[in-house]
């Protein structure tokens, strides 16, 4: 008897399936015999978010995550946008909020903005979504500056389709701009001729940049690097250049620390600096504290700095310690080992990877333990 009142309803109801608009008809979701399937084919919708990271190839990929395909993104809310640029939700009750830099606002019926949010819209649905839209952006800032700054620590080619994708993005836009770039070869070297600081992209004209000069103009190329400041010729005219301009790079790429390798080591047969040993610490958990709060990974009694460089893969290792955390630890010599785990030459060290390798064992002997007359000479 249930089938048949089943089937007796599916043809009461096919005829006003057939008089709704094509467009019904069309969607993919659900069968014109079984109205109620239509919530799997939503699910099946979902994975939409799964597509979204638009890798691009080869290393500069992982970053370009437009916001618009981010899967992390909160739902986007319908906002009236005022003249200075704030968009207002409406949150019932005759209220509407927005964020301004980053902290809640409200407004009543009347336009009124209000010296503080009131407690009934406060607590509510949309306060919630607006809050967590502003932790998201955070995040979503935190991540593009660290993206940046990895392609800028491998000198990695960052494909100009990727820039494009991107740049609109304030979160990108942020750490991009100003940025050294120079164009990418063919062969994957860099053409330090055509160099300048990054300032927009166009699908038509290439990359635009600021050269040396103060000249403004056009990179015709498909890739772009940005380079490790040990690797940028006349570092210092790019530094006054920026100062000269007014503006400032959202990397630490000019102003990073560097530690170019000097001649003598160069052609030296050693394996190890020892400039930074015999640095007191009254804990070793003080330097192993140091060596993370600093983004360096300690194992093994060495805090650790792996780094790209030419294409290979080394890792600066400098001796803090390997006893218990809470007692007396002095630090050791600075060294290197290949990606098999091999000990390097100083003379086989690359250029990047000596500098930041100097650059986290100076950092870290900063924090050491200072006596009196260590003090006074």
């Amino acid at each position: 008897m249930a089938k048949s009142t089943k089937k007796a309803a599916a043809k009461k109801s096919a005829p006003a399936k057939k008089s709704k608009p094509v467009v019904k008809t069309k969607a993919k979701s659900a069968p014109k015999p079984k109205a109620k399937p239509a919530p799997k084919t939503i699910s099946k919708a979902k994975p939409t978010p799964k597509a979204a990271p638009n890798v691009p190839p080869k290393g500069a990929a992982k970053a370009a995550k437009p916001v618009k395909g981010d899967s992390q993104a909160p739902a986007p809310l319908l906002a009236n946008v005022d003249e200075s640029g704030l968009g207002w939700v409406d949150a019932g009750k005759g209220y509407q909020l927005t964020l301004d830099d980053g902290k809640l606002a409200a407004k009543n019926d009347k336009g009124k903005r209000l010296s503080s949010v009131p407690k009934e819209v406060k607590d509510g649905d949309v306060a919630d979504q607006l809050e967590a839209l502003r932790d998201w952006l955070v995040e979503h800032d935190r991540e593009c500056v660290a993206q940046v700054e990895q392609w800028m620590l491998r000198s990695l080619p960052v494909p100009r389709a990727v820039l494009e994708a991107v740049w609109e993005d304030p979160s990108w836009k942020k750490p991009l701009e100003n940025a050294v770039v120079v164009a990418v070869k063919a062969d994957g070297g860099h053409d330090l001729a055509r160099a300048g600081l990054f300032r927009g992209v166009d699908a038509k004209k290439g990359v635009g940049i600021v050269d040396l000069d103060g000249e403004t103009g056009w990179l015709a190329t498909d890739r772009v690097a940005i380079p490790h400041p040990i690797l940028i010729h006349e570092l210092d005219g790019w530094r006054e250049l920026v100062t000269q301009l007014g503006v400032s790079q959202g990397i630490a790429q000019l102003h990073r620390e560097t530690h170019p390798k000097p001649p003598e080591i160069a052609a030296a047969a050693g394996t190890s600096i020892d400039k930074f040993e015999d640095g007191k610490f009254a804990m070793l958990m003080h330097a192993v504290g140091k060596a993370r709060a600093l983004g360096y990974k300690v194992r093994g009694g060495f805090a650790t700095c792996q780094v790209w460089d030419g294409g290979a893969v080394s890792e600066a290792r400098f001796w803090i310690g390997a006893d218990s955390p809470d007692s007396e630890t002095y630090t050791g010599q600075l060294s290197w080992v290949d990606g098999k785990e091999r000990g390097l030459k100083l003379a086989e060290v690359g250029p990047v990877a000596f500098s930041e390798g100097m650059r986290m064992a100076a950092a870290i002997y900063a924090a050491r333990v200072v006596e009196k007359q260590e003090e006074a000479s």
